[in-house]
């Protein structure tokens, strides 16, 4: 499939524009009370974001992309209004919709997880009364989710996580366990939990993909875990004895599901990525420009390198979604707008990865002595705080790590897609 935005999608963009415009103003204008919320700023204006997000599912611009069961009129024509609430739109107005959110400089999304991971998982595998339950709160951006995969001794190698779930005498499970680097878990409404339900059981086998409610007080314990940036994104989440009573795809089948839900993680919005690593390097040029650290032949050459593979990562993205075919027609795997092969979100991890930390450190380089202090003109007196590069800087870090580290993406490209032997155990 030749993918690429057609001139049917004009009216689309222009409607999108349009809402973004009449809908980012007072509290929730750029650079206003809602604070941009991405890594390392996730503690600037939540409160206004939550608001925000339930603005835009009241506006119907949440799961563009799902693929609901009888999304087709008799006559083949796509509905207007999905199923739970949403629009509908194609893969190209999916992809329409993301870049013009991000050239808004609009907040950073706090339903992204309940949207993109938990919709798509439940369309692929879970049952039509739990569609119908979960699905139109997420539309509506009332309910936010947060994800209970990685524990101690199981981030990348997620087979060996050990929380575990037992069945009561009300058909109900307990879960017991730790989970960490749990994004959002202090806002979050519901946890979508992978826990071994068959006691003895090792690896891949014995695991279910349970629901969990987050207010159990007493059973649940989130403990946020300060970042080099100062902020905590990331919280570690304790289960004593939790209750969830909704079970994903069948008991025993939470490896499969878990691992469906993976492919769904890198699918239209890495485009929309794309667009803020555009305006955060030509952010680190306007400073190399002001410091004079573009006149260094070494920095121009960086610049240019990053520019490039912007372009490359651009180039991978379209051909990614491209091969997908328009899955809000078609009905492709989840409705997310990515059905790439095996390997290929690995490849787009480990592309965006190692580009972004180079950024952020390039971002300090170019401002020289000054990128080393607070923003606050030297004073000592003031509050030591990290200014937008500082935290490109730190957080950008972790982007080889978190989401599967640089060797496990290699590992799967080498075994899966190139055939190379399995490492010993």
């Amino acid at each position: 499939m030749e993918f690429g935005i057609g001139a049917q999608d004009g009216a689309f963009r222009r409607a999108a524009r349009e809402w973004l415009g009449a809908h980012l103003v007072g509290r929730f204008a750029v650079g206003a009370g809602a604070g941009p919320g991405g890594p390392g700023s996730e503690h600037l204006g939540a409160g206004v974001r939550r608001a925000w997000e339930r603005e835009v599912g009241a506006g119907g611009w949440i799961g563009l992309g799902w693929a609901e069961p009888g999304a087709r009129g008799e006559q083949g024509r796509t509905r207007a209004r999905g199923a739970y609430g949403q629009r509908r739109a194609s893969l190209t107005q999916q992809v329409v919709w993301a870049e013009e959110y991000a050239r808004a400089g609009a907040p950073a999304r706090c339903g992204h997880i309940g949207e993109n991971l938990l919709a798509p998982t439940l369309l692929a595998h879970g049952t039509e009364e739990q569609r119908r339950r979960f699905l139109p709160p997420v539309a509506r951006g009332e309910e936010l989710w947060c994800q209970g995969y990685s524990e101690p001794g199981a981030g990348s190698d997620l087979a060996s996580v050990r929380t575990a779930a037992a069945r009561g005498g009300d058909g109900r499970w307990r879960v017991t366990g730790q989970k960490v680097w749990t994004s959002l878990a202090r806002e979050a409404d519901w946890c979508f939990v992978l826990a071994r339900t068959e006691a003895g059981s090792v690896r891949h086998r014995g695991l279910s993909f349970l629901l969990v409610p987050m207010d159990q007080p007493g059973r649940i314990d989130v403990r946020p875990i300060r970042q080099l940036t100062g902020t905590s994104e990331f919280n570690e989440v304790f289960f004593d004895g939790a209750v969830a009573a909704e079970v994903v795809g069948g008991v025993g089948e939470g490896w499969r599901v878990a691992t469906g839900l993976l492919r769904y993680e890198r699918g239209v919005s890495t485009l929309a990525q794309q667009v803020g690593f555009a305006e955060e390097l030509r952010a680190v040029v306007r400073c190399a420009v002001a410091s004079g650290a573009d006149r260094d032949p070494v920095v121009r050459g960086e610049i240019v390198r990053l520019w490039a593979e912007l372009r490359v990562m651009r180039w991978n993205a379209v051909r990614t979604l491209g091969g997908a075919g328009d899955v809000a027609d078609t009905g492709g795997v989840g409705g997310v707008g990515f059905v790439g092969g095996v390997g290929v979100p690995s490849v787009a991890k480990l592309l965006w990865g190692g580009w972004h930390r180079r950024l952020g450190e390039l971002a300090v380089r170019v401002r020289g002595a000054r990128g080393a202090v607070g923003p606050r003109d030297w004073d000592a007196a003031a509050p030591y705080e990290l200014d937008e590069r500082q935290r490109l800087f730190l957080f950008s870090r972790a982007d080889t790590i978190y989401g599967g580290s640089d060797e496990i993406q290699r590992n799967i490209i080498a075994e899966r897609v190139l055939g190379l032997p399995r490492e010993k155990a």
